[in-house]
């Protein structure tokens, strides 16, 4: 073995990121004569089509085509799921900011000034906007609420000596991602079309073209060499613009591309879903849980897109890190004439947590506890240990047996070298010194199952090709959007052969090349990816250590340092690799894996969704202007479980990207619509992500020493999406902050904002709450 796997490897990419010659779709030079799109916007949220006068589109300079829906080549469904997100309006417009027809011109800029000169006639129908709207119109998906429940939670609460309810609004995310959606279709002399598209789903995008264009899927081919960020944005949203760029493009006969600008890429596309979460939780006077029951409002737009799994997932969620005895969680998917929600980092598992975190925090108000005590009582146990009571290890509420914690373990370790109790005191004494400026302190877990929950997904496959000269070709289906997942790949590859990294060379993700992949989301790139292409290499390695056996007569054939050593030989890997081509030993593999030992019934509500959980927990500190509501992050400890970590450099850069992201969506992110449906903050200037002025002035991030019981990739963990919810912790420190400027319980919304803040101090200064 090379040694390259475990070590603190810097991004393949990160001299190309900062010099700035990374290529992403909208740098990749373009044939001559190729064409730009830009979409027409409905501006209304719900209303009939009644007229469209384009005249003004048509004539406009640079124009090319104009097409509406019956323009199209028959269906050119964009959704993921459920066939019900057609490209264009077809009648009927269902939220502000959808597309109703596609301008082709000579370039970008005219293509986005001429589709601003439609005129649109609709009868306008009302719209529902919020939850309390789709609610009252009875506006869902599946028919009905989603309801799974354990443990007889009706009996449990009327047992329960102290018994309190509460509810959290949660607001939504916008993505923001540094990279905006771009696609540029090529169609090729043989028929076919090539695309590239800024996507985390190749295989989607592929399939969705296909069907547009009514040819195989064989004759689609589709690349991605790299994102710049996507965080579930590009899942399923980046369908539109290859859809409509491979259509414009069969039309014409020339290449197209499209790109949303920023204001355009907010208005269209989806976001995080906003929940609503009601509790009623029973518990004993020590502040351990002894039933909750959760309902689940999630706000998901006009189409279903991902609603259902993420919704699911939410669900799968609401116990977090503790061990609930009795549980029922009620979900309800809810249409609403906005923009259709969709995957986000964590998908749906952030606002099921959010939901039990305030349940800890509101239960040790009620018994005027220090919430981490609350949350140690009610931590699932060690490593599956025997419950004394039930005799066997704790399940979840969905029946998972829960056999890998290390939750306990890691809080301790983190509370000790954070110093928690210690500060907690400071943070007291502090408030009781100070009048306007309070401060709070919040020490918050995080347990994330890690697969996917469409069980067929959980596969991956590979493609390697050793050459002549010892180079190694690595084409795998993961997808790179700057989380680093080409890199670890590659020294998993290096490994398998005992060779430099720098003989490893990755290219572009490629249909053509692995097909039938899934998305590089549900934090599950490393794992899939990683184990399909130690299969290639393990297939090729097998081949020249059984040749190179028989060939010198020896017993044993190891591969380390660059060399094969083959009994007493020593051979440079690229001698033996000639001797192997020049004997007619293959030298190319393809990679496949699945990933065992998960199983679930989504109608039941009952499985083993999951192959493991990751585990992690952070300490926040803040300091709060009750009379303004401004505020800053003051510190951050971070402890977090990667298992036996491929990259420690790459995962410990995702953990400190998710926290932030977390925070932020938490506390300054706001989305805001008006009563007609407009989305107001569609621009930076508008929304407020975090800057670099928002990290926390202490900042220590580690990695927990662990390894991973389950059978990954040199057991290691997923560290992509787990570490968001790490930012709940800010969130909760916060809310301790309000909590010391009066009796009340703050009842904190998300996200905090200073207005949201202001007016909790006031209310709990009042005794409210």
């Amino acid at each position: 073995m090379s040694g390259v796997v475990h070590k603190p490897l810097p991004h393949d990419s990160a001299p190309l990121h900062v010099t700035g010659r990374a290529q992403y779709v909208d740098d990749i030079p373009t044939p001559a004569g190729t064409l730009h799109l830009a979409f027409g916007l409905s501006d209304v949220a719900h209303g009939k089509i009644r007229r469209m006068d384009l005249s003004a589109v048509r004539a406009a300079p640079g124009v090319v085509a104009v097409l509406m829906a019956d323009d199209l080549p028959g269906d050119c469904d964009v959704a993921p799921a459920a066939h019900d997100e057609p490209l264009l309006a077809d009648g009927e417009v269902h939220y502000l900011g959808q597309p109703v027809f596609l301008v082709v011109a000579e370039s970008h800029l005219e293509a986005r000034k001429a589709a601003r000169l439609g005129r649109i006639e609709y009868e306008e129908l009302p719209a529902i906007l919020t939850i309390d709207d789709a609610l009252a119109a009875d506006s869902r998906f599946e028919g009905g609420p989603v309801i799974w429940e354990r443990g007889g939670c009706e009996r449990a609460l009327a047992a329960a000596p102290r018994r309190l309810k509460g509810r959290i609004e949660i607001g939504g995310q916008e993505h923001f991602y540094l990279e905006g959606q771009a696609a540029l279709a090529e169609p090729m002399d043989d028929g076919g079309m090539r695309v590239h598209s800024s996507t985390q789903h190749p295989t989607e995008i592929q399939h969705k073209v296909a069907h547009a264009l009514g040819m195989a899927m064989a004759m689609v081919r589709v690349e991605v060499r790299r994102m710049g960020g996507g965080f579930g944005g590009k899942e399923s949203q980046g369908n539109a613009l290859a859809v409509a760029c491979a259509v414009a493009a069969r039309l014409t006969g020339r290449a197209c591309k499209m790109r949303y600008d920023r204001d355009d890429d907010m208005i269209i596309t989806g976001k995080r879903h906003d929940f609503r979460i009601e509790y009623e939780v029973g518990f004993d006077d020590g502040g351990r849980l002894l039933a909750v029951d959760f309902v689940q409002y999630a706000r998901c737009g006009w189409s279903q897109d991902l609603s259902l799994p993420v919704a699911d997932r939410a669900m799968l969620h609401a116990d977090n890190a503790y061990y609930l005895p009795a549980a029922r969680i009620e979900s309800h998917r809810l249409r609403t004439n906005t923009q259709s929600a969709t995957a986000f980092r964590g998908f749906g598992g952030p606002q099921g947590i959010l939901g039990i975190e305030r349940v800890m925090d509101h239960v040790a108000h009620e018994l005027g506890l220090d919430p981490f005590e609350v949350r140690q009582k009610n931590f699932y146990a060690s490593g599956g240990s025997i419950s004394a009571k039930m005799k066997a290890p704790q399940r979840t509420p969905y029946g998972q047996p829960v056999e890998d914690s290390v939750i306990r373990e890691l809080v301790g370790e983190l509370a000790e070298r954070a110093r928690y109790r210690e500060r907690r005191e400071a943070v007291a004494a502090w408030n009781a010194g100070h009048e306007v400026l309070k401060r709070g302190i919040a020490l918050t877990p995080v347990k994330f199952g890690i697969s996917f929950t469409l069980t067929h997904l959980n596969q991956a496959g590979a493609l390697v090709h050793v050459y002549q000269d010892g180079s190694i070709h690595l084409n795998h289906g993961g997808t790179e959007m700057g989380q680093g997942l080409f890199q670890k790949v590659a020294q998993v590859a290096a490994d398998r052969f005992g060779v430099a990294l720098e003989r490893v060379r990755i290219t572009a993700t490629d249909t053509g090349k692995v097909p039938n992949t899934s998305a590089t989301a549900a934090s599950s790139g490393s794992d899939l990816n990683g184990m399909a292409v130690k299969a290639a290499c393990d297939e090729i390695r097998g081949r020249m250590g059984e040749f190179l056996k028989g060939y010198y007569q020896a017993g044993t054939v190891v591969f380390a340092d660059d060399c094969v050593h083959v009994g007493g030989e020593v051979l440079a890997f690229e001698e033996a690799v000639r001797i192997c081509y020049e004997n007619r030993i293959s030298l190319s593999a393809t990679g496949f894996y699945r990933t065992p030992d998960i199983s679930w019934d989504r109608a039941r509500g009952e499985g083993r969704p999951f192959y493991y959980f990751a585990y992690g927990a952070a300490v926040s500190e803040v300091v709060l202007d009750r009379l303004t509501g401004e505020n800053r992050i003051l510190r951050v400890d971070i402890l977090h479980d990667a298992g036996a970590s491929l990259n420690p450099a790459l995962d410990i850069g995702q953990v400190e990207g998710g926290f932030v992201q977390g925070a932020g969506w938490l506390t300054t992110e706001e989305l805001v619509w008006d009563s007609r449906g407009r989305l107001m903050t569609h621009a930076p200037s508008t929304y407020k992500i975090p800057a670099c002025g928002d990290r926390p002035r202490i900042f220590n991030v580690d990695l927990f020493e662990n390894e991973n019981r389950s059978e990954t990739i040199y057991r290691s963990k997923a560290v992509g999406e787990p570490p968001l919810m790490l930012g709940i912790s800010a969130f909760l420190a916060l809310s301790d902050a309000i909590r010391a400027c009066g009796e009340g319980y703050p009842a904190l919304d998300a996200p905090a904002t200073p207005e949201r803040l202001m007016r909790a101090a006031a209310r709990v200064a009042g005794g409210a709450g």
